[in-house]
């Protein structure tokens, strides 16, 4: 049986918490049975959902899976705190959270296995921002911004109140974005809605005609029949985000890499290596079904290579990459 702290059911309502998912598993189950515990990044639980239910009808109910959403930086206070095996990440782990792990004794494998276009989105009946440059949000989500109207964002636009959503603090995706857009990770205004549930920040979107926000692809195309996304102009154009513009670098600063990191002290038991084995075989596959970009397939033996050779450690040197694009992505070696 699969368990998720927080069920997305297609990524919409949640309808589980922790609290109650206990009371869900089987006593078979629950004694005795090798479990594999993964928490972070909302915008990686997805593919981690998909890959979790998948492989535990091949084991036969054999091994149990839990994924719970903390965020990215949530998932890694508990990874460095050995509380769990695996944590998705939506952006490389930072030089403090390597110090953490580093304190408590632990190595982890880091596993790059989809990339994302962090997606800015519209209410469906937002006519006029088909398109921002990077400037445009740079004056909306700055820490001393006073735009609170579409009307302040550019000559021409209604007079609407600006509703604005976000991930939180504990969000991989808010680090990410705050540092493309903004020039600093963790750097915003903070009078917006903001919550590491991204259906939360989906759900105060529909509802606003004047709301604007920013999560993972998957979210809006899951939702692409209540949401709008805007492209973005960084200097050469309007690029909307999509699988293509992804591969072929156009679209920037918020393409990124997401990833999973492995406890390398975890990866030695054998449900932990079948279940990461079957993650990279199966991802390409995977990561479509979940509407992310997933890396040629030759990456994907790479990396499995990497991950059964032991290669402990990161090759972002403890920060943050903004505009990476999938080529570059795969050039980079251990620092």
């Amino acid at each position: 049986m699969f368990t998720s702290v927080k069920s997305y059911a297609r990524f919409g309502v949640v309808a589980a918490v922790a609290a109650l998912s206990g009371s869900l598993i089987p006593a078979a189950l629950s004694q005795g049975t090798p479990t594999i515990r993964i928490d972070g990044s909302s915008t990686v639980f997805p593919i981690t959902e998909a890959v979790a239910e998948a492989f535990q009808k091949a084991q036969g109910g054999k091994v149990r899976v839990t994924v719970g959403v903390s965020g990215t930086g949530g998932g890694f206070k508990k990874f460095c705190r050995g509380e769990t095996d695996i944590s998705n990440a939506s952006r490389p782990i930072l030089a403090k959270e390597i110090a953490d792990c580093r304190a408590a004794g632990i190595n982890f494998i880091e596993l790059p296995v989809a990339y994302d276009a962090l997606t800015v989105v519209v209410h469906p009946q937002n006519t006029w921002a088909t398109s921002l440059t990077v400037a445009e949000l740079k004056r909306i989500w700055e820490p001393d911004s006073k735009i609170n109207n579409w009307s302040q964002v550019r000559q021409g636009f209604p007079n609407v109140p600006l509703k604005l959503f976000g991930p939180g603090a504990d969000s991989g995706t808010f680090d990410y974005f705050t540092e493309a857009i903004n020039g600093k990770s963790k750097v915003s205004r903070k009078d917006f809605t903001a919550s590491e549930d991204d259906n939360v920040l989906v759900q105060g979107i529909t509802r606003d005609r004047g709301a604007l926000g920013y999560f993972g692809f998957a979210y809006y195309a899951e939702n692409r029949n209540r949401l709008k996304a805007v492209a973005i102009d960084n200097g050469k154009g309007p690029v909307p985000p999509s699988e293509q513009n992804v591969l072929n670098g156009t679209y920037q600063p918020l393409s990124r890499p997401i990833f999973i990191y492995v406890n390398a002290r975890s990866a030695q038991r054998p449900e932990v290596r079948q279940f990461v084995t079957y993650y990279l075989n199966n991802a390409p596959a995977m990561v479509k079904k979940v509407k992310y970009v997933p890396l040629p397939t030759s990456a994907y033996r790479t990396i499995l290579a990497n991950f059964n050779r032991n290669r402990v450690g990161t090759i972002f040197g403890g920060k943050e990459a903004i505009g990476l694009t999938i080529n570059q992505l795969l050039r980079m070696q251990p620092q």
